[in-house]
């Protein structure tokens, strides 16, 4: 979804890099939903919290990192009075996409410069979280609870979304519970002016405009009406935070009253559109995201690896079985997932996994997603632990290990500060040669032995 607005959760041992941002529900930078909406309970809401921060990761890796400078005071007046005869200027480009006039007009009636959008974007101040820091939240209790609430309360719309787009319920109402606390926090801001705010800023402009077209011409479809058009300072809207074009591309009028309406206080287009999302980019039903899985003695770490791909009973056969000693049912080919490393846990991942991660690239996200889903199924907890003990590394850490591991011989090709394959390949490298295990987690722990 995601251009998603987001203040960021930094997972560390993520891998991978942000495909088709544009197409995502949400926007990525930073979020608008407050990280203690974990421990809400949704049934008696709370009032929006002046915390803003989002239980959505933003990429996988690294979430909000460096932070800048505090910004200088802003002249408001000056400001605006630039704002306004950029939007001037963009009327013409606006137009030429085939944005009426009329339209035009509507959208930008009282439209003023926004100077706390800025602020936002630039002062998204570095928050970085440890895998099992982030599923606690999660995966929380009350999480739990408030989703089951939830598919109960809706239970006959999910099963026919469910039917319609063959993606399950507590999938959907997963993603509803981390994208907005299952509707508790849609984001208030008024869409045209934040998006009109970060066209016209120089930092992401192309982006941004593009976005504001998209919602312009969400606007003359006749779905909301301009000052309806509500949510994150950066642009994702709704119940589960579609950014405007992906509102396009996948927003569907559930309901039948010739609107898709994921705004309002009635879920079922928004649940529907991610359903259709999902399904778009090929859910299969039934499968699991993942499974929890135990590892042999003396398994071969290189052998987690994303595109190493077998079924089941070829991981069963070198001693790779489900929690219950047996070997994992056959749900179609699966790789092996070690977000934390051998001291974390160990998942088998199925092709849905990656359909997830189509709303999210983050590990630690789709993880959530689909560990919450199967929590307010009834499944059990994730039973391994977690190396508790460990931090997440810093932005500036991660880029040092890199630099390091490339000065030894470890090439990383990047010094980027991201978790990727090839730093974890590198990571495995160095592991080898001291002797430790190499499962390729860039912890702490290596970047002392590195120093």
């Amino acid at each position: 979804m995601r251009i998603l607005t987001a203040t960021t959760v930094a997972i560390c041992m993520a891998q991978g890099a942000m495909a088709e941002a544009s197409k995502r529900p949400i926007l990525r930078p930073a979020f608008d939903v407050p990280a203690v909406q974990a421990a809400l309970v949704i049934s008696p809401t709370t009032s929006r919290l002046a915390v803003e921060r989002s239980l959505r990761p933003r990429l996988r890796g690294v979430v909000r990192e460096a932070a800048p400078a505090e910004p200088a005071p802003v002249d408001l007046v000056a400001s605006n009075a630039r704002f306004q005869a950029w939007i001037k200027g963009f009327r013409p480009r606006a137009l030429s996409k085939g944005i009426s006039g009329t339209t035009f007009d509507q959208a930008f009636l009282g439209v003023r410069y926004d100077a706390d959008v800025i602020k936002r974007d630039r002062n998204q101040s570095e928050f970085t979280k440890t895998l099992w820091d982030y599923l606690d939240s999660a995966a929380s209790d009350t999480r739990i609870a408030n989703g089951k609430a939830a598919v109960a309360k809706h239970r006959s719309t999910l099963d026919r979304i469910e039917a319609r787009f063959g993606v399950d319920k507590e999938i959907v109402a997963a993603v509803w519970g981390l994208e907005s606390a299952y509707g508790t926090f849609r984001g208030s801001k008024d869409l045209v002016g934040s998006l009109a705010t970060l066209a016209f800023d120089a930092r992401r402009g192309t982006f941004f405009e593009q976005q504001l077209i998209a919602g312009l011409k969400i606007l003359q479809s006749g779905d909301v009406a301009p000052r309806s058009m509500t949510g994150s300072w950066a642009g994702a809207m709704g119940h589960t935070q579609f950014i405007p074009t992906s509102y396009l591309d996948y927003a569907v009028d559930f309901t039948g009253d010739g609107k898709r309406d994921i705004w309002g206080d009635d879920p079922t287009d928004a649940l529907a559109s991610t359903a259709n999302y999902l399904a778009k980019f090929g859910w299969v039903k039934g499968q699991p995201w993942g499974v929890e899985v135990t590892l042999p003695q003396g398994f071969d770490y290189a052998l987690a690896n994303r595109k190493i791909l077998k079924s089941p009973a070829q991981w069963g056969a070198i001693g790779i079985k489900g929690m219950n000693g047996q070997t994992v049912p056959n749900h179609g080919q699966a790789s092996i997932l070690l977000p934390a490393g051998a001291k974390g846990a160990a998942f088998m991942i199925f092709k849905n996994f990656s359909v997830i991660e189509r709303y999210n690239t983050a590990d630690a996200y789709v993880i959530g997603v689909g560990h919450l889903a199967d929590r307010i199924k009834g499944g059990p907890a994730i039973r391994s632990g977690w190396p508790r003990g460990d931090r997440a590394l810093k932005f500036a850490e991660r880029k040092e290990m890199q630099r390091l591991l490339t000065a030894k011989g470890f090439d990383t090709k990047k010094i980027d500060g991201k978790i990727g394959p090839l730093t974890i390949e590198a990571v495995r490298g160095f592991q080898r040669s001291i002797g430790l295990v190499p499962d390729g987690y860039a912890s702490l722990d290596i970047l002392k032995k590195l120093r």
